[in-house]
């Protein structure tokens, strides 16, 4: 019997698993972990958590035009943002797990298409979206987990085009920054706010 074992990031956990399953595997890798597309211009924007709202209505109204993805760590937080975006003017949809399948498949195409310019979504209902037109990501809430930010960003700057991906970092998300910079092997330049002095410890 063969077993293989897809997945879009292989976190620590994972592989523990794959390996209490599994006899000698190959491990095959798209790409190596923490590798990001040339064509994506990252940054970073310190924020208090509750301007995090209004500094997103500003970035999107920036770009009108665009097709923007936005990254929410919750479902309820997700849904309820969306329609804080809607009530402000943005034509703005959400996918996340308490949606069905049918409800994300009508969204997905609605943003596909163009009709929809802003989807807000979290991790596991952001899986395998792969739409050309995503010209912005905005990392609303930073991930748990460090390999995640890479698949978020990796939306935009599809089929050769550019890409922008925005973090909004929240005093009590430094320890989730630190993470993903390491992951990366760079700091993320940025964009705007007050970074935390070096050494600070989040309480």
């Amino acid at each position: 019997r063969q077993t293989m074992l897809f997945s879009a990031t292989m976190p620590k956990l994972m592989a523990e698993l794959a390996q209490s399953y599994l006899q000698n595997p190959v491990r095959v890798e798209a790409a190596p972990p923490g590798k990001v597309a040339d064509k994506i211009t990252q940054g970073v924007h310190f924020v208090a958590t509750g301007d995090k709202a209004s500094l997103l209505r500003k970035y999107l109204a920036d770009h009108p035009s665009e097709m923007a993805l936005v990254f929410s760590r919750t479902k309820h937080g997700a849904e309820k943002l969306m329609k804080l975006l809607d009530s402000w003017g943005f034509n703005a949809g959400s996918i996340h797990g308490n949606k069905s399948q049918s409800q994300r498949e009508r969204t997905l195409k609605s943003f596909r298409d163009g009709e929809m310019k802003v989807l807000v979504a979290t991790d596991v209902a952001a899986r395998g979206i792969d739409i050309p037109g995503v010209r912005h990501v905005y990392n609303y809430d930073l991930p748990n987990v460090a390999e995640n930010y890479v698949h978020r960003i990796g939306r935009t700057a599809r089929a050769g085009m550019d890409g922008r991906a925005v973090a909004f970092c929240a005093p009590a998300e430094f320890d989730e920054l630190r993470a993903i910079e390491k992951q990366l092997k760079h700091a993320l330049p940025v964009l705007g706010g007050e970074a935390p002095p070096p050494g600070f410890i989040v309480p």
